[in-house]
């Protein structure tokens, strides 16, 4: 599940700490992380995300999205862990003009929310899906080397799984990312050893171990890993 707002807000208030720490300029750190701006409609899901105990993706990583799904030409997108509709948002803004995103949250309620931030966002509804349930029964129902982009922001305990799941559904040369990668700066500190930061470590393992998988871990937000899938030769 995403970070609590004030949990997120210690988070990256420790990245920053990490950044100066490395010599790099915490001012150039905020300028790349706010770059492309933010309209109305994402500061709207942003207080919704507040205001419902949750943090959405951070604005630098929503634009790594964005860039991601617009790089690889996604007209098929599936998102594990709606929320708001921050990061369902800044996919569907990447995707082709054409393309689909089916959004899967254990939330209904959330889902209501990110439908409202499409909608007032001007996305038609036939490009996004919403469906409410565990995310491990919804994907495992959807079709082999179908999508382009699968993007995970839910129960970091399942994130080995997700990725499983994810390699089946993408297309050779699709993108999988996972966000909250470097976990509040606890996934480099050793003696931090609970469930989830172990877990978000064996994803990274995984991912970095898999000869298929080209892979880049993003300093932005709270992390964003992300992993393209070979064309078989």
């Amino acid at each position: 599940m995403a970070l609590g707002f004030a949990e997120m807000s210690s988070a990256a208030a420790s990245i920053r700490e990490g950044i100066i720490a490395t010599g790099i300029d915490p001012t150039s750190w905020a300028y790349a992380e706010d770059y492309t701006g933010e309209d109305e409609v994402v500061t709207g899901a942003r207080a919704s995300a507040e205001d419902s105990g949750i943090s959405a993706i951070g604005p630098g990583a929503a634009s790594a999205l964005s860039m991601l799904a617009a790089a690889v030409g996604a007209k098929a997108v599936v998102e594990i862990g709606t929320g708001t509709g921050v990061s369902g948002l800044a996919l569907l803004r990447g995707m082709r003009a054409d393309g689909t995103l089916t959004t899967v949250d254990i939330d209904a309620e959330n889902q209501r929310l990110a439908r409202k931030t499409f909608l007032d966002a001007g996305v038609p509804s036939n490009r996004f899906r919403l469906i409410a349930g565990s995310a491990l029964d919804v994907v495992t129902r959807l079709t082999d080397g179908h999508y382009d982009l699968v993007f995970c922001d839910a129960d970091k305990r399942e994130y080995t799984a997700y990725l499983h799941e994810a390699l089946r559904l993408l297309r050779p040369g699709g993108v999988v990312a996972f966000d909250n990668a470097l976990h509040g700066g606890r996934v480099a500190e050793p003696s931090q050893r609970d469930p989830d930061t172990t877990a978000v470590r064996d994803l990274i393992r995984a991912i970095r171990e898999d000869d298929n998988l080209v892979s880049a871990l993003l300093p932005v937000g709270d992390g964003l890993l992300a992993a393209v899938k070979r064309p078989k030769v």
